[in-house]
């Protein structure tokens, strides 16, 4: 082989070989990574951890959040109102205790995850004094670490942030409780300023926008510290704000096996850093099955709004519906966004929490109609997918089909949907992950099965 074949190339032309010798490379690979169906089958393999009738392998035990969305009656699947609990506490009653009181429920939900109590008043003004403290990110962070190699991605640039914060942590790979609990609390209050600094920046590289960087201010809930910090202006409602309050307890936790918080779970298992821990499970969340599917929704719904001439017309909202599963509208995956769960099979609490406390906003903003079509196109894709497809499954909507409207009406851009969710969720990551440490104690390690043919060893030049 003439090891020096790329000398004295034009530009041109070694270009146009390295696209050859990428292109064997890929079809290399195409042919190396084939697995029959059959190989899953005849294995008994549990593919994405999950059972033949689609729930998820037993994989662990939890005292932070249960979903619950069907029962098991005589060895049947039985589908069942959804509901969703945080330490054991109803999350839709948690969240109908802080509406009723007027106030801000978001913190108090973190010091629930993290501390499994509900606390009292001097306790929880003792909490967010210290999530004050936190927030403030290290000298010259965001010029230093956000600014620097800029990404078209917010999340890729959370993880960024949230691995950098380990060169200032003078204990990073402590993990006793203790370290664990303050690095935690830091992460939580530090995450938003990271994002909203992050996209300030996306903003002005990308849009020649003008950069402004808001610093929080600490008699502010973490809702009300996002809009300033996200907008130019640093003005909003205190319906804007309570109203992303809800957003973030809905997605502050979802249970031990959802993809993200499961990520967590196995990385802590490994017994690295938080900072990697929860960087990898922003990662997780980025992915659009994951956090990422409420930019799916609105990418559909948009569709099917510049195609449709009356949203109170249901035949013709099947009618688009239809070519949405016939592949002819959207993305051409077939796929009706922000309808289905894992779990949840009547209802999803989070759907319903975002429905009830959004209308009032939908209404005074002029999104009456999109919210009539969302709830159109919840209430007719399921006897719709069950006759395309030839089934009988119950379905409903999922939290996606809800939020990206409720983003759109507070004025979030696009680009920060799954950086909010992160933001919320990041409560429910440090609470797995130190429940991981302090109780399992042993290395997430599952079995694959290898199925290769066995292969001889042939000297280089008889290959």
């Amino acid at each position: 082989m003439d090891n020096n074949k790329f000398m004295n190339m034009t530009e041109d032309n070694t270009s146009e070989i390295y696209e050859k010798v990428f292109a064997n490379c890929l079809e290399a690979a195409e042919d190396t990574n084939k697995i029959p169906s059959s190989a899953f089958e005849n294995y008994r393999v549990k593919r994405g951890l999950r059972e033949q009738d689609g729930t998820g392998v037993m994989a662990g035990v939890t005292k932070i959040g249960n979903v619950h969305g069907y029962y098991v009656y005589e060895g049947e699947k039985v589908a069942d109102k959804g509901k969703l609990e945080y330490r054991g506490f109803d999350m839709s009653k948690l969240i109908e205790g802080y509406m009723s009181e007027n106030r801000y429920g978001f913190e108090e939900v973190v010091y629930l995850l993290l501390f499994g109590k509900l606390p009292n008043a001097d306790e929880l003004n003792d909490f967010n004094e210290l999530l004050a403290h936190y927030r403030k990110l290290p000298p010259r962070f965001s010029e230093d670490i956000l600014m620097k190699a800029p990404s078209r991605s917010i999340m890729n640039k959370m993880a960024t942030g949230v691995l950098a914060l380990y060169s200032y942590d003078e204990n990073p790979d402590d993990t006793s409780l203790e370290n664990m609990l303050r690095q935690s609390i830091e992460i939580i209050a530090k995450l938003p300023v990271i994002a909203a600094h992050s996209y300030a920046y996306y903003r002005t590289h990308y849009f020649g926008r003008s950069l402004n960087f808001h610093r929080p201010h600490d008699d502010l809930s973490s809702s009300q510290n996002f809009l300033r910090m996200l907008r130019s202006t640093k003005q909003y409602t205190e319906e804007e704000a309570r109203l992303l309050d809800l957003c973030m307890i809905i997605q502050a936790e979802h249970g031990g096996g959802n993809n993200s918080s499961f990520t967590c779970r196995v990385l802590s298992s490994s017994g690295t850093d938080t900072y990697s821990a929860i960087a990898g499970a922003i990662g997780s969340l980025k992915g659009p099955l994951h956090g990422g599917a409420n930019i799916k929704v609105q990418e559909m719904f948009d569709v099917i709004k510049e195609n449709i001439n009356d949203v109170h017309d249901d035949e013709e909202v099947k009618m688009l519906l239809t070519k949405v599963l016939n592949r002819e509208l959207g993305d051409g995956k077939g796929l009706i966004y922000g309808m289905g769960h894992a779990v949840y099979t009547l209802s999803d609490p989070r759907a319903q929490m975002l429905k009830t406390y959004a209308r009032d906003l939908a209404e005074k903003k002029g999104y009456a109609d999109d919210l009539y079509l969302l709830e159109s196109i919840e209430r007719l894709t399921p006897d719709l997918f069950n006759s395309f497809k030839g089934t009988n499954k119950p379905m409903c909507a999922n939290v996606d089909l809800y939020s990206g409207l409720v983003y759109r009406m507070l004025g979030i851009p696009v680009e920060m949907y799954t950086p909010l969710f992160a933001i919320s969720r990041v409560a429910g990551w440090c609470a797995h992950r130190i429940e991981e440490f302090q109780t399992s104690k042993k290395i997430i390690r599952p079995a694959y099965k290898f199925i290769s043919h066995k292969n001889e060893y042939m000297p280089l030049d008889q290959r």
